[in-house]
């Protein structure tokens, strides 16, 4: 196993602490006076965009665009880059969940280039200098913001995959711990799940080096010991504990720097085909693959297993089904039709996350995956 990987790309500068989001469009202003905040409906609901905006300097241009909420898709990009050109974007700064972190590094990585986006998602390279992009996470969960990846949708195909370059790597990322405090309970759940799914893919990933079992295995650690505590705070008060907050958030982010270089593994590559066809929260698919995962993987994991277990006081697949337990995840796609269980099962194949997973994955794996999931 490498120590680091051959390539090691990572944020150029990472600030913590409660309140920093505020000063967002200030922090920007080192890559010019001018660029395009993106953000979601709840940031505005909430008054933190009013903030963020009130707290801008008035030399400072912060120009706010709003993703239009779901998965993100190559339509909104494209809406995205037009707006980010006309207004001659200087730096693209996104202040959000998943969606809005991807919709956002997706358009700074793109915005020089002269083809369109379907292009590079169909897999041409994104080579060349990308506009400086500011990531700032409202949830703990995707570690968006810690990755040179941005997942979206095809809507005319239908297609849900990764563009991938070190131009959409996070020139600063903003870690507020208090932009979860008012997180909903059915959010802390999912994206908690994604996280952990990604904590556990990344230490096991075949491609994991000692800098990405590291960085997983805390990930991990914070994780299982915050997320349910969180969760019930959401729950039962409407309300995150300061310290759950910054556990969950820092828990997400190191597993996120530790993905970015290992990979995942077959649950993310399962659950892109799912989420493009079923639309299900893409934390939620997570979760309930990933009981499934652990136990086709186990072997192949060999000790890895029990150094997770060990790292959360307790066994990891007894700790995974609590968790669901206790989130009440059942299964959406129980019972439910496949009629493209073949494409599911190709899309799967050869995706980069599977290629990462431990054990190497068959059609039959697949197989088994999908008749354990819709039974």
């Amino acid at each position: 196993m490498l120590t680091i990987p051959e390539v090691l790309v990572v944020p150029a500068e990472t600030r913590s602490g409660l309140g920093v989001a505020h000063s967002v469009a200030l922090h920007a202003s080192r890559f010019g006076a001018r660029g395009v905040l993106v953000h979601g409906a709840s940031l505005r609901r909430s008054g933190v965009l009013g903030h963020i905006l009130d707290a801008t300097p008035t030399n400072i241009t912060c120009l706010p665009w709003e993703h239009p909420g779901g998965e993100p898709t190559l339509d909104a990009l494209d809406a995205l880059l037009a707006f980010a050109r006309e207004n001659h974007a200087e730096w693209i700064a996104a202040v959000g969940g998943g969606s809005v972190l991807d919709i956002a590094k997706a358009c700074a990585g793109l915005h020089a280039l002269p083809m369109p986006s379907v292009q590079y998602h169909d897999g041409a390279p994104v080579d060349g200098p990308g506009l400086p992009f500011i990531a700032v996470p409202t949830t703990a969960g995707t570690g968006s913001e810690a990755t040179p990846v941005a997942v979206l949708t095809n809507t005319q195909t239908g297609v849900k995959k990764s563009f991938r370059s070190r131009s959409m790597t996070a020139s600063l990322v903003l870690l507020d711990p208090s932009l979860l405090e008012s997180c909903p309970a059915s959010v802390v759940a999912s994206s908690g799940l994604d996280a952990v799914t990604q904590a556990v893919e990344s230490y096991t990933s075949r491609f994991a080096t000692w800098h990405s079992q590291a960085l997983a295995l805390r990930g991990l650690e914070l994780l299982c010991t915050n997320l349910a505590p969180a969760y019930r705070g959401a729950r039962d008060a409407g309300h995150v504990a300061p310290a759950h907050a910054e556990g969950i958030l820092t828990g997400s982010y190191l597993a996120g720097l530790g993905f970015a270089s290992s990979r995942l593994g077959v649950v993310h590559g399962l659950a892109h085909p799912l989420g493009a066809r079923y639309h299900q929260p893409h934390g939620l698919t997570c979760g309930v693959c990933l009981p499934l995962a652990v136990e086709l993987n186990r072997e192949a994991m060999g000790e890895r297993y029990d150094e997770m277990s060990r790292a959360i006081g307790t066994d990891l697949l007894d700790a995974i089904h609590a968790m669901l337990d206790e989130f009440d995840i059942g299964n959406p796609f129980s019972g439910q039709p496949l009629p493209d269980r073949a494409a599911v099962i190709e899309e799967t194949l050869v995706s980069g996350s599977t290629k990462a997973n431990p054990l190497t994955i068959t059609a039959e794996h697949v197989t088994l995956l999908l008749d354990r999931l819709f039974a």
